[in-house]
């Protein structure tokens, strides 16, 4: 594959992405296959409605006597801050909503969770990770040069949500993710978060700390609850009309909910994976899945979206001051950090992984690596 196309009808493009095809038209194969799945996924309709009747009426049905009728994670980011508020301001539900306080959130998104959760009166656990290892992990990540920096975030939460649902006796998981908004998503540059093995041994390789005093979850674990404890994962924003516009509103009138710019943009870390070291790294600027989502699901057009992407991805003074904070919390001299940002990248999978669960991943790099001719996907930044 040669050169840097763009697909026709929505923005993603083949730059640092081998995965991506194209038809005659000129469509690529994500936005093909998430408008043939769209009526399968999401349904604002009345549908829709009938699922969100039905599982409420599971969902407080197994509450009876419990804590809680459902747990869920909350960032203080749009979707886990609409889905609670729909939850308990619309549907009546009692949620207990686990919020990983990593160290890295916005004064926004910290404001944003105090006060849905005041307003609605969503019982709220703060868990906060030991802050030494959680780092130092993190800094792994970083001298790893591995894309998905979000990995020991995301197995955290989880970790904390399966512990809470073991120990509390409860089933289900309402999730934020959902088709509008988050539909498509590039197949490169990530890796399975519940993978321990490979975290294991980036840890070995480039951490100076153990993770012994972290939560973290594996596949065999998550497995026996899905199976054994019959714990589920629920989207109820695919269930309903979810426009981003409206949800902002209506967010902002019932709590004082504060957009902090973008998606994913409530913690500082994230902020710094998806604006600094992807592009910077990797070549991938997130925006694109972003706004092809919201193609597909007909909240922007294509030639908005081509509009957005001519914006700068970030204001410099701004993100001087997050790479600052980056570099104090992770312990890098500036220096060290000009020398991780120079130095070869890395996929997950130079690394050990597991062998049931992520084996598609293996596929998936082992022909980037073929396309691309080269033994790791580098791109040099500045």
């Amino acid at each position: 594959m040669s050169g840097d196309q763009a697909c026709t009808r929505c923005v993603m493009t083949s730059k640092a992405d081998p995965t991506i095809r194209f038809d005659e038209k000129g469509f690529c194969n994500y936005c093909t296959k998430r408008l043939n799945q769209k009526d399968g996924i999401y349904f604002p309709n009345e549908r829709g409605a009938r699922k969100i009747e039905e599982m409420l009426s599971i969902l407080k049905k197994e509450g009876e006597g419990k804590s809680c009728d459902c747990l869920m994670g909350i960032s203080g980011g749009l979707d886990s801050t609409y889905l609670a508020y729909l939850g308990t301001r619309k549907w009546g539900l009692r949620i207990t909503a686990v919020h990983v306080d990593d160290g890295f959130d916005t004064e926004i998104a910290q404001k944003n969770i105090r006060k849905l959760c005041d307003a609605c009166g969503v019982d709220l656990q703060v868990v906060k990770p030991d802050r030494k290892q959680f780092r130092e992990l993190s800094r792994a990540y970083m001298l790893a040069g591995v894309p998905n920096l979000a990995v020991p975030q995301d197995n955290v939460l989880f970790a904390c949500l399966h512990q809470y649902a073991r120990e509390h006796g409860i089933r289900h998981f309402l999730s934020g993710g959902n088709f509008a908004l988050e539909s498509i998503l590039q197949s490169g540059n990530t890796c399975d978060a519940y993978d321990i093995m490979n975290l294991r041994d980036i840890n070995k390789k480039h951490g100076r700390d153990g993770i012994d005093k972290l939560d973290l979850l594996d596949n065999w674990r998550r497995q026996r609850d899905n199976r054994l404890k019959r714990v589920t994962e629920l989207r109820p924003l695919n269930y309903i009309d979810y426009n981003r516009e409206r949800a902002l509103r209506e967010l902002a009138e019932d709590c004082g909910f504060e957009y902090y710019g973008a998606k994913h943009l409530e913690n500082y870390f994230t902020t710094f994976l998806q604006l600094y070291w992807l592009p910077k790294k990797f070549g991938v600027d997130k925006r694109t899945s972003h706004f092809s989502s919201m193609i597909v699901s007909g909240q922007m057009t294509r030639e908005e979206a081509m509009e957005k992407l001519k914006e700068p991805l970030y204001d410099d003074v701004w993100m001087d001051r997050v790479i600052l904070m980056i570099k104090r919390e992770l312990d890098f001299s500036d220096q060290e950090f000009n020398d991780v940002m120079a130095m070869p990248n890395h996929q997950h999978s130079d690394y050990r992984m597991e062998w049931v669960f992520p084996f598609y991943l293996r596929i998936r790099h082992l022909a980037a690596r073929i396309i691309y001719g080269a033994k790791h996907q580098v791109c040099k930044s500045g």
